[in-house]
């Protein structure tokens, strides 16, 4: 038998093919389901079927799956980790009008981290999760579906970090995955992909984040004209480029949130005119690289689902680059990820702090 490997069991189809495939392989294969988010607070409960996330309804999934593998089971919480190094930041970046993603710091701070160490514990020589992404060598590749790869959501994940991890079904599309549970009978062959923030899944955003922030309604405000056209329900509750549910009331025209001040509490919005959503240039920071390659041009996603860009970057001080993007992105926003690569391999991201068109900064992010 070889080594040891505790897998990250989640109650989803992904992780159980993993767990699946290394035991195929002759691992000694011992499986370790976290428990992130306490869905007892704020009046949640398992039996809500807009609960997108209950930790029980996955554990007895999890349970089931490993009942027919043959494979121990262990429970670790990470609650009050999870909430100090991931939600508070998430409540924290939303108070600055910028739009966080706290699956990366899952990822970072957990996921690789705090779930390693208790695999360890286990007598770990490997941890392998349900991740759509490939290792060679050292290097994070994307996955073979395209589709699902999830390398931008590991790209603030450091070497060390990566060090010993599997990622079994990086070389699989999502359709192979889902047979090989079908063929191995397993119960989650056919359960929904999760989507969302695992802590708000499907709910109403507005609803849950209310629970934590207060409320501070304001000016909508024609980015253009300067002119006041309607109330918004609290900066937290938009996104740069968000379309629907903007609080115009009246105005048929496309129109799009392009724009946030939070001193003055003014939402920024372009009718008809997207030009103001674009830009050629944006500082990042916090820089993580994964690749001892650190090239002057590369490709970049300014977001999970987004495009790649052509993009030059400029090396500056303080872990800072200017990644500038000529041929134009649009909804570039601060907070969210700019996620480096050269061709297939993740390179590694930074942090979005500022976006610029011409040369300048733009005014109204």
């Amino acid at each position: 038998m070889k080594e040891t490997v505790v897998v990250g069991m989640s109650g989803g189809v992904d992780s159980a093919v993993a767990a699946y495939l290394l035991k195929q392989e002759g691992y000694h294969v011992i499986a370790l389901f976290m428990r992130n988010w306490d869905s007892t607070i704020n009046g949640e409960d398992y039996v809500n079927n807009d609960i997108i996330c209950p930790q029980e309804r996955d554990y007895n999934d999890a349970l089931e799956v490993c009942k027919k593998l043959d494979i121990p089971l262990h429970r670790v919480d990470f609650i009050k980790e999870y909430w100090d190094y991931v939600f508070k930041y998430f409540l924290d970046e939303l108070e600055k009008g910028r739009t966080p993603n706290p699956d990366m710091l899952c990822n970072k701070y957990i996921k690789f981290d705090l779930f390693k160490k208790e695999a360890i514990k286990l007598g770990a020589k490997y941890i392998a999760t349900g991740h759509y992404a490939r290792l060679e060598n050292g290097r994070l590749l994307r996955a073979k579906d395209l589709n699902k790869d999830q390398t931008y959501f590991l790209a603030d994940v450091t070497p060390d970090e990566l060090k010993d991890v599997l990622f079994p079904i990086g070389n699989l599309l999502k359709s192979e995955v889902r047979k090989i549970a079908l063929e191995n009978s397993l119960v989650v062959a056919q359960k929904k992909d999760s989507t969302g923030i695992c802590f708000i899944g499907e709910r109403n955003f507005q609803k849950f984040i209310q629970n934590y922030l207060k409320e501070n309604p304001g000016d909508i405000i024609n980015v253009a004209t300067k002119e006041v056209i309607g109330r918004h329900k609290g900066l937290m509750n938009y996104t740069i480029g968000q379309r629907k549910n903007v609080g115009i009331s009246g105005n048929t025209e496309r129109h799009f949130v392009c724009g946030k001040d939070v001193k003055n509490n003014i939402l920024y919005v372009t009718i008809g005119d997207e030009e103001y959503l674009h830009s050629d240039a944006c500082l990042i920071e916090n820089v993580n690289f994964i690749s001892a390659t650190h090239p002057t041009f590369c490709t970049a996603k300014f977001r999970y689902r987004g495009n790649d860009y052509p993009v030059e970057l400029e090396y500056l001080e303080n872990n800072e680059i200017l990644v500038k993007y000529p041929s134009k992105a649009k909804s570039v926003t601060p907070g969210q990820a700019c996620v480096l690569y050269l061709g297939e391999e993740c390179l590694g991201c930074g942090f979005i702090k500022e976006v610029y068109k011409n040369g300048e900064k733009l005014w109204y992010l």
